[in-house]
């Protein structure tokens, strides 16, 4: 069953706490996939990406699936391969490819970086994976379809200031997360506060992760929030992804706005509509 998004107008802001934007498709594990096709791949999009690093590889998470709940070992007589990134000339686009996972970000490295808005960046994801795939059946290293899981993330930063001072004040950003401060109390305020919850999507599609954490930025306290949005539902094919992702943002865009308060929207963060 195709779930449909919702035709109302979404919310957007002139001056979002927005620092990155993530997306991701995970599929079958290329076991032929080494570092000299890496070099090679490189080529392809180093006029756009001329910088690059190697990560550690990030462990495959299936949503809906039992393997969630069951530690399993892998033994392999093939070495592991890096999680390689490569980085735009400002650093903020990243492309990210492991043996089972193609990634591309967006994010502010700079208070000027404005976020290219997410019909532009998905359509460069889009393309960017085009691209992986095509490299993939030249150089005969299997197929990435059908997609196993799809992930999409935005990551925002809201500092202290105009909205909240101490971690007691967290109910003025989240109003479903309120620190009773009542005299009578036996515990003091709290020295940091972390929230998570998880929202199922219909016909599992997949699931929404909320979560606030506190953090350090240029050493100053700060609160990180997040929303992911993993799953895949029948939506596995490269003609599909773009539904999955349109539903993910719109369950992302919608669930800030319910979460965040609304006069923080509109004074602070400039929304329209």
């Amino acid at each position: 069953m195709k779930v449909e998004t919702d035709s109302k107008q979404l919310p957007s802001y002139e001056q979002p706490p927005l620092i990155e934007v993530v997306c991701s498709v995970q599929f079958s594990s290329l076991e032929g996939l080494l570092s000299p096709h890496l070099g090679v791949l490189w080529q392809r999009f180093q006029p756009d990406y001329p910088f690059c690093d190697d990560l550690t590889p990030i462990t495959p998470k299936i949503e809906f699936s039992e393997q969630q709940k069951i530690e399993q070992v892998t033994i392999s007589n093939i070495p592991e391969l890096p999680r390689v990134w490569f980085i735009n000339q400002d650093g903020t686009r990243i492309i990210q490819i492991q043996r089972d996972r193609f990634i591309y970000n967006w994010r502010k490295v700079d208070p000027d970086n404005e976020y290219p808005r997410y019909n532009l960046l998905i359509q460069t994801f889009q393309d960017h994976l085009a691209e992986f795939n095509r490299f993939v059946k030249e150089a005969e290293l299997g197929q990435i379809q059908p997609y196993q899981q799809y992930e999409l993330t935005y990551i925002n930063q809201i500092h202290p200031g105009q909205i909240w001072q101490k971690p007691e004040d967290i109910g003025k950003v989240f109003p479903d997360i309120s620190w009773q401060g009542k005299s009578s109390r036996f515990l003091n305020n709290p020295d940091s506060i972390s929230w998570g919850s998880v929202f199922n999507l219909p016909e599992q599609i997949g699931r929404l992760y909320a979560s606030v954490k506190p953090a350090i930025f240029n050493e100053k306290s700060t609160l990180v929030f997040e929303l992911t949005v993993r799953g895949i539902g029948g939506y596995t094919s490269s003609e599909l992804l773009p539904n999955w992702f349109d539903i993910a943002h719109e369950w992302i865009v919608s669930a800030f706005a319910d979460l965040t308060d609304q006069e923080t929207q509109i004074n602070i963060w400039k929304r329209r509509g």
